[in-house]
């Protein structure tokens, strides 16, 4: 994985410029967004590139379908992408277009290299096209004989003619032991597995022209006018034509090679398999990490114009706000793992992360301090353990954020900050400084240090989110009166930087609450004394269910998890210390290949509160937390806001 103290090189892939930008392309951007600029925030040198993708045949037959040069229609269609990440608030620092004279000069450049020593070849070929996805496949590559690609599976047609090839099936072997040996270079783990089962069969060379005859827009091969080049060959080149391979040997090294290629599961081997012998051939050493996220599912299904289940990103950034859309994506979808958007799940995130959890908080704060201490923000008294236990949990949630950056779990240190500030809305239920205000001196003083330890969490959970949400977040840090526009995390590591007598400044709702329309239906039917249906005969219960007796046996309590740490000698269990309700439970979990112990604390769990004590590895476990199994992770069952430590749950 990247390092947080060296330089950090990220990029998209380079988005098809025929294609209308969706929320897969937007969560790509996003993310690379959001790491560079959690890299920045940690002070490493960051350089963020993107780009779009303009040869190929498609482009050409659309071009002639409206009438216009291949060139004018791109130059046309690109500005849906640099307009839409310009409303997204993407910090890229560079937009490589693949027709740009940067970038065609390096790869003939290229070209002519590696035909001089023999890694191109001319020979007659024999194979099934796609259009849509511009590649040749072999009769065995074939799905029912269409073409095999995820998401595409169209008619393909039989071509026979002469091209040229690059020799990469003699890297192989070479590739087989550089991914064996180097764990890091794709991840997950799944897709190097993926990938090195596409390696069990023989490696074909790779034809990397298209003769004008067929197609006549592209990068013309500077050793035969005849042909153009195949558009995977020329756009991968992107990634080091941006940074000066070839123009500029300072600027390549400062850069190369790439930290992290961010793409999707679809184009796994071209970026696997195409890449790293391309880039050997050259020479040049392998990107750190390539790193292929999972799709945006509707439901079940892939997101497809033809299914006609695509959500346009503009729309919804556009109703619900930039950064809460920046924020679902980001904390909804576990890197590597599909993720299905639903416009309700949208909402309750948004609802209880955003609105009840964060905006509330601020509310709280901004209120109070406003009607009793003259909008500045109050001197603390000493800290007793509440306001130590708060402290604690927010700097392990600030370490956690950029833990989890590293180890491409931003998920799990963004759910790390929503429990800080969930446990900043408990302490402010626990110390009531609402009440405090009708009482003596000595109760001002307390109510000063809750505002103000609430307001120093606010301070750093908002340094920490800025990457993801930086407008808004901007705005929180303006009404606490930081000076620092972009958050400096040297600041964010210790608790206490907010000065006391610091202004207030005034502001509407952070994130006004979302609004749901109640589900339209009549009343409930009776039921009888059995619990039948009235007029319906009881149904027969399928073998394996229990009576609801049976369930109702079952004590499930809310607790919140205080602390977390290994148990010594297992590499997959963690000791918890779970609060529900007045006591504290020691349970044994075995999710630590899920969980960091930094990314648990404050999380609000469903806890099996009356399951008979157990010793697990010679550690007493007091109860059972509930999990769901997610493929190679397991995720822990959580609440939203709002349920206090040993609720029932019914």
């Amino acid at each position: 994985m990247p390092d947080p103290n060296g330089r950090f090189y990220v990029t998209t892939p380079i988005y098809y410029v025929n294609d209308q930008p969706h929320i897969g392309h937007a969560y790509t951007t996003i993310l690379a967004d959001v790491l560079a600029r959690y890299h920045r925030l940690l002070g490493v040198p960051t350089h963020f590139l993107t780009g779009t993708d303009e040869h190929g045949q498609k482009v050409q037959q659309a071009a002639n379908k409206r009438g216009v040069s291949p060139q004018e229609h791109v130059d046309t269609y690109v500005t849906r992408f640099t307009d839409l990440w310009a409303h997204l608030g993407i910090t890229n620092d560079d937009f490589i277009r693949t027709t740009e004279p940067r970038h065609t000069e390096i790869v003939q450049k290229v070209l002519v290299e590696l035909y001089a020593r023999d890694e191109i070849y001319r020979a007659e070929y024999d194979g099934w096209y796609c259009v849509t996805c511009e590649r040749f496949y072999t009769e065995k590559d074939l799905a029912d004989g269409m073409c095999p690609e995820p998401g595409c599976h169209k008619p393909v047609e039989k071509i026979t003619e002469t091209n040229y090839f690059f020799r990469m099936s003699k890297y192989q072997d070479w590739l087989i032991q550089y991914i064996e040996e180097h764990p890091q270079f794709i991840q997950p783990d799944f897709r190097r597995n993926e990938t090195l089962g596409f390696l069990r069969q023989p490696l074909t060379d790779l034809c990397i022209s298209r003769p004008k005859t067929r197609m006549s827009w592209g990068i013309e091969l500077p050793f035969d006018n005849d042909f153009v080049t195949y558009v995977w060959f020329d756009a991968l080149l992107n990634y080091v034509s941006a940074i000066g391979y070839g123009a500029d040997d300072a600027r390549f090294e400062q850069w190369w090679p790439a930290s992290m290629h961010l793409i999707g599961k679809d184009i796994l081997t071209t970026h696997t398999v195409y890449w790293p012998t391309m880039l050997h051939a050259m020479g040049l050493a392998m990107p750190e990490t390539i790193f292929a996220h999972g799709w945006w599912l509707v439901g079940r299904d892939k997101m497809s114009k033809s299914a006609g289940n695509v959500v346009d990103p503009m729309a919804l950034a556009e109703t619900y706000g930039i950064d809460a859309f920046r924020y679902f994506l980001m904390a909804e979808m576990v890197l590597g793992q599909d993720a299905s958007f639903t416009l309700e799940g949208f909402v309750r995130r948004y609802n209880a992360d955003l609105a009840n959890d964060l905006g509330n908080l601020l509310s709280r704060v901004v209120r109070m301090t406003v009607s009793h201490f003259d909008a500045k923000i109050p001197p603390p008294g000493a800290l007793a353990t509440e306001e130590k236990h708060l402290q604690e949990i927010t700097l392990a949630a600030v370490a956690g954020m950029r833990d989890a950056v590293v180890r491409m779990r931003v998920d799990q240190g963004l759910a790390g900050l929503a429990g800080a500030i969930r446990e900043a809305n408990r302490y402010l239920e626990l110390r009531q400084p609402w009440s405090l205000a009708k009482q003596g001196p000595e109760a001002r003083v307390l109510m000063g240090t809750t505002l103000y330890c609430a307001a120093e969490t606010l301070r750093m959970v908002s340094g920490m989110l800025y990457p993801v949400m930086p407008e808004k977040m901007t705005s929180l840090r303006t009404v606490l009166g930081c000076a620092d526009g972009e958050p400096d995390y040297t600041r964010l590591r210790h608790w206490g930087e907010l000065a006391p007598g610091t202004p207030l400044q005034s502001m509407g709702p952070l994130f006004p609450r979302i609004q749901t329309e109640k589900p339209a239906g009549g009343e409930s039917k009776p039921k009888t004394k059995s619990g039948a249906t009235s007029g319906k005969k009881p149904s027969v219960q399928p073998e394996g269910t229990i009576s609801y007796d049976t369930f109702s046996t079952l004590d499930l309590r809310v607790g919140c998890i205080e602390k977390a740490a290994p148990v010594e000698g297992a590499d997959k269990l963690l000791c918890l210390q779970v609060r529900v309700g007045e006591e504290t439970r020691q349970i044994v979990a075995g999710i630590a290949k899920s969980y960091a112990p930094s990314d648990l604390i404050g999380k609000q769990v469903i806890v099996v509160a009356n399951l008979a004590p157990a010793r697990i590895r010679g550690v007493e476990s007091q109860g059972m937390l509930l999990a769901a199994d997610a493929g190679d992770q397991l995720r822990l069952v959580t609440v939203e806001s709002g349920a206090e430590s040993g609720a029932k749950v019914r």
